[in-house]
């Protein structure tokens, strides 16, 4: 599978949609925050100029602090694949940042979503 067009897409046209996903289902733009800086170890001003910057999916993990150490935790299907088995790790990145706010709208409680 060429996962270049995925790597390619911008990260500030991906967040309104994560952001959107859980605002339909009543949470918050916050709680896509918390997420995506406990996922990869940006504080928000960090996550904030890499919008800014109109960075890809690539650099915005490539660049990322530190990615969870727990990160490995997350389990399940996304878009009909286990995360658990994708063996690209830019992939599996993305994947599990979908995995996390799939959680968040389907009302899982933050303290699971952030396991450890």
């Amino acid at each position: 599978m060429d996962n270049s067009k995925v790597f390619a897409m911008k990260f500030s046209k991906v967040y309104p949609l994560l952001v959107q996903k859980a605002e339909r289902k009543n949470r918050t733009k916050e709680q896509v925050d918390e997420i995506i800086c406990w996922l990869t170890g940006y504080d928000t001003e960090g996550m904030e100029r890499q919008l800014e910057r109109d960075v890809d999916y690539g650099t915005f993990f490539a660049q990322a602090p530190a990615m969870n150490r727990n990160c490995g935790l997350i389990k399940g299907v996304v878009c009909g694949v286990r995360v658990e088995d994708i063996e690209d790790p830019l992939m599996q990145k993305i994947r599990y940042l979908d995995k996390l706010v799939d959680e968040l709208a389907r009302g899982k409680a933050m303290e699971k979503i952030l396991r450890g």
